[in-house]
């Protein structure tokens, strides 16, 4: 695999959520450790993380949100099926159970999706080159046809499909959230046709679940980076020319680097959750930035860069 080309992008999931996640972003992102990130434009902090991506030059995506906090279309903020009996998104559970009791308006979905898009295009000056969905609700049932139309309709070509070469190997995560990756990533099996029929593309390999929070490491993401590209290496037939070799494979890293929040600034309207208060970002920042990660993908071969630069 040594002449195997392979371009990695290393996306800082949830920027805008709260002034010190930007600010680990994009402490990441001038360290060379972080290559492109995806905003919640209903974050707290979206219009700053907005001028910081301008101000550095980082390339952004938008992180589309239907389950934490507050809508940005004014009309839905009041009487939609989106909302809980307390006024915000039902939550990463809450929404998935919604759904799933048919409680969920489609046109809303497509109308909150829309003003995220118009929003996101406002805040920076441009569309998204690539939008995925903050705890992966865009490749769920129904959803994902109505984000399919979203994209297709703003001519946004690139999203994420979160399928994780080897996540069932994985022995160090707790049952109930290998529970919860095992339904996205069969989501996410059933969402490949209706993303392919709309035009929409995404890398060749998704990594980010099983080093995640405090089971990030260097040797961690070495080896879900090898073990994926020798698997899809293995998988794909080399066409007769040129080898297999001069091959270039794409990969997108989801990463959630950041200063832990503090309470009450932060999140999308109801104050930051457990996990982005956690010492588990910090974690992720400080082992992004270690120079043996990025030594490593000088010596395999792999350069970073953004969804824009595929």
């Amino acid at each position: 695999l040594r002449m195997l080309q392979v371009k990695l992008i290393v996306t800082g999931d949830d920027f805008g959520y709260c002034p010190r996640r930007n600010q680990g972003i994009v402490d990441c992102f001038l360290a060379g450790a972080v290559s492109n990130v995806s905003l919640l434009v209903n974050g707290s902090a979206a219009a700053d993380a907005a001028k910081l991506a301008r101000r550095y030059n980082i390339p952004i995506g938008l992180h589309a949100n239907l389950s934490e906090g507050s809508p940005v279309c004014e009309v839905l903020r009041t009487n939609s099926s989106l909302l809980n009996q307390d006024g915000f998104f039902h939550g990463k559970m809450g929404f998935r159970t919604a759904l799933s009791k048919g409680l969920l308006n489609m046109s809303e979905v497509k109308q909150e999706l829309k003003a995220q898009v118009e929003l996101f295009h406002e805040l920076t000056g441009h569309l998204p080159p690539h939008m995925d969905g903050h705890q992966h609700v865009h490749v769920l049932p129904e959803v994902r046809h109505i984000f399919a139309e979203v994209l297709e309709e703003y001519g946004i070509k690139y999203t994420r499909v979160p399928i994780e070469p080897g996540l069932h190997k994985c022995d160090w995560i707790p049952p109930s959230l290998m529970d919860f990756y095992l339904g996205v990533e069969e989501d996410s099996f059933n969402t490949v046709d209706v993303f392919t029929r709309h035009g929409i593309r995404w890398p060749d390999i998704y990594i980010g679940l099983s080093t995640m929070g405090k089971n990030m490491s260097v040797s961690n993401i070495w080896s879900a980076i090898d073990a994926a590209v020798a698997e899809f290496t293995a998988k794909v037939p080399s066409p007769a020319q040129p080898t297999a070799e001069h091959r270039t494979v794409t990969i997108e890293l989801m990463v959630h680097p950041g200063y832990p929040s503090v309470p009450p600034v932060g999140g999308c309207g109801e104050g930051p959750d457990d996990f982005s208060q956690s010492w588990e970002r910090l974690h992720e920042l400080q082992t992004l930035i270690k120079p043996e990660l990025q030594s490593h993908y000088k010596t395999r071969n792999i350069q970073l860069c953004s969804f824009k630069d595929l």
